[in-house]
């Protein structure tokens, strides 16, 4: 029975969707077609086996530029007794591919050859001597490639279901033919739904949102073997939204819808499936991507049904949707396997919650850190499409679980190759933009960082727990006026660390345009007119603030948004930028980003935590490289407000 915004477990829509596709006649292949072997087919999948037609090579051929001869004629050759042979009679000069004359069954390689006469012996006339002088017997069949060696006839090349590469197109060649049939294309419509949608490249203004959603869409499809064709955005009309999708039904084996999948006052999938066909589900117990629509639609022909896929508007829900349903489907119609990610065991490095009822796929950063393999989950937001860029693979969180502690065991889906894996920098500390900096120049030495933003503090319990390579910490001593030491005695007592000036910068409040509440101080966070955003507790910024908020004898009681945190320097801009706030501490650099107006308040000094251990070999041992490198000092020393001039300074030195 239809099941209206009902969650039911993931595999219990995934059966009902099955069975309906079996009723329907959709379960398997549909069709086939003749392709040449070229490299266009390169990604198509065999629709028949393919069986050898001749054998590879089709005779005995030379495997070296020399001279055939009978083994037999050259027995007892050696260095004191010599064997001579005539050519023509006795062996014939041939080159590597050569076919091998019928009386002979071995090939002595030209350098192995002597001629007669000294005359005979100039470059020009060695390959046609009148007789040749061997020194070494030949074996039978030596340096010959013999007939089938590669290929036998009616031989199994390929099977059915397999996906072509390049290295099989020769195989098929080889094997006799010029064209091999394969599974026709599923053709996919990908249609995006929402009167607040536009293309890109277009306009925006406030409350527009750029449709890129059936572009990712697409190219999975793509990816994944079907042939996707991209509607015009589709707005919120009832009418035209049914017409479209009727239409795409008549032209295309799936349709996908995107979105209006919910249950909102203009989310119209489910009425207009049910309306056409058979609305078979409405809702799915996973996270992201519950509001799923799956159903049947019959052509106006009334010739088979199509069916259709009603895919959640939220970037990762979309995304998600695709790989659970999606691409099984067209694995089923392409007679492939469907897709099987290598699968790795991980530690999570940070509590989690999950709903209880929901199959919870999180998506998670992977990492080495000494010889532990580390899964960080990303931002979790459905909306959060930066998570589907960084992602390196994706673990479940059954449903009946509502979360995972720090250090529990994990199940990943590898989206990137494990040497990839082996080759990340986990950084895990305070956010600094010379990060992202730092990320993108380490990719020429085939090193890849991955930074979490979770204060200096957090950093430093994170190298103390062996969950990052390194940290990023500026926390200021209030007694001594010294950055991080006090901090490193405190947290990792008995961790030998490396503590390495990276950047000197300036902090200060982040305003608007024009400055129009002329905010020149931290005096000032305490007007009745002046909202504030602040930084979480632990990071060192929030420390900074701390601690001249105490020497101005100012109570964080009386400041408006005290108690609003954000995890970054950007963050705090955006929210400035954004209205939520008058003003946040934050470097210049996040000013200058947003293009918002900057009052310099405190410089400090940013360093690196490094425990020893991971010294050890040269995993990091770019980044020191890039402290003493011009170009990429000089792109840091680009963002306002940023000194290098100490950039690399050893301040502890494997000293706990």
């Amino acid at each position: 029975m239809p099941v209206y915004l009902h969650d039911i477990p993931l595999e219990t829509a995934q059966a009902h969707f099955n069975k309906a596709l079996e009723r329907a006649g959709l379960g398997g292949r549909l069709g086939e077609e003749e392709v040449l072997m070229d490299e266009k087919s390169i990604g198509r999948v065999l629709s028949q086996p393919v069986w050898a037609k001749i054998c590879s090579p089709h005779y005995h051929a030379s495997a070296m530029d020399g001279f055939a001869v009978r083994a037999e004629a050259t027995a007892g050759a050696s260095p004191a007794t010599p064997v001579m042979l005539e050519t023509g009679s006795q062996t014939a000069y041939v080159d590597t591919g050569d076919p091998l004359p019928e009386w002979a069954n071995a090939v002595v390689p030209i350098e192995q050859v002597e001629s007669l006469d000294a005359e005979d012996r100039a470059a020009e006339n060695v390959r046609d001597p009148l007789f040749i002088r061997l020194r070494q017997a030949a074996t039978p069949w030596a340096h010959v490639r013999l007939m089938g060696e590669d290929i036998v006839a009616t031989q199994l090349v390929l099977p059915e279901g397999h996906v072509l590469r390049p290295v099989d197109l020769g195989a098929i060649a080889g094997a006799g033919y010029s064209a091999v049939m394969v599974s026709r294309k599923p053709r996919v419509a990908v249609l995006p739904t929402g009167t607040e949608l536009v293309e890109i490249g277009e306009p925006i203004k406030r409350g527009d949102i750029i449709e890129y959603n059936s572009v990712v869409i697409a190219a999975q499809v793509t990816q994944w073997g079907g042939e996707a064709t991209r509607y015009p955005i589709t707005p919120d009309r009832f009418d035209l939204l049914k017409q479209r999708v009727q239409e795409a039904a008549d032209q295309f084996d799936l349709v996908l819808v995107n979105a209006g999948s919910s249950a909102g006052s203009e989310d119209f999938t489910s009425r207009i499936v049910e309306g056409l066909g058979e609305l078979l589900v409405h809702g799915v117990a996973v996270r992201p991507g519950h509001p799923v629509i799956l159903g049947l639609i019959r052509r106006s022909d009334d010739s088979r049904s199509v069916p259709v896929i009603g895919i959640p508007g939220f970037p990762v829900s979309a995304a998600l949707t695709g790989e659970i349903f999606v691409e099984p489907l067209l694995a089923r119609w392409l007679g492939r396997q469907p897709n099987q990610p290598l699968e790795i065991d991980a530690s999570l490095t940070r509590k989690i919650t999950s709903p209880a009822g929901d199959d919870d796929f999180m998506r998670v950063v992977v990492g080495k850190v000494g010889e532990r393999t580390l899964a960080a989950p990303l931002s979790r937001g459905a909306g959060v499409i930066t998570s589907l860029v960084r992602a390196d693979g994706i673990a479940l969180v059954p449903r009946g679980i509502q979360g995972l502690e720090a250090g529990s065991p994990v199940r990943v889906k590898l989206y990137r190759h494990p040497a990839e894996v082996e080759k990340t920098i986990f950084a895990i500390g305070s956010h600094d933009l010379t990060l992202d900096l730092l990320a993108q120049y380490l990719t020429r030495y085939g090193r890849r960082l991955v930074s979490a933003n979770v204060g200096s503090l957090g950093g430093l319990v994170a190298l103390r727990r062996q969950e990052a390579h390194l940290a990023g910490s500026h926390l200021l001593d209030p007694e001594s006026g010294e950055y991080n030491i006090s901090y490193l005695r405190q947290y990792l007592p008995d961790t030998p660390v490396r503590l390495m000036t990276w950047v000197e910068r300036e902090q200060g409040l982040v305003v608007k345009r024009g400055n129009p509440k002329g905010i020149q101080s931290l005096c000032d966070l305490s007007r009745d007119d002046v909202s504030f955003v602040n930084r979480q507790r632990g990071a060192g910024t929030r420390v900074l603030l701390d601690y001249h908020l105490q020497k101005l004898s100012i109570d964080p009681a009386v400041i408006k948004g005290y108690e609003l945190e954000e995890f970054t320097h950007l963050a705090v801009a955006v929210a400035v930028a954004s209205g939520r706030a008058d003003c946040g501490m934050a470097v210049a650099a996040a000013a200058d980003a947003l293009e918002l107006d900057f009052v310099p308040l405190y410089p400090e000094r940013y360093d690196l935590v490094i425990p020893c251990q991971y010294l050890e070999n040269d995993l990091l041992s770019p980044i020191f490289d890039l402290a003493a490198d011009a170009g990429f000092r000089t792109a840091v020393a680009g963002l306002r407000g940023y000194s290098v001039k100490k950039m690399g300074n050893l301040v502890l030195d494997c000293s706990k």
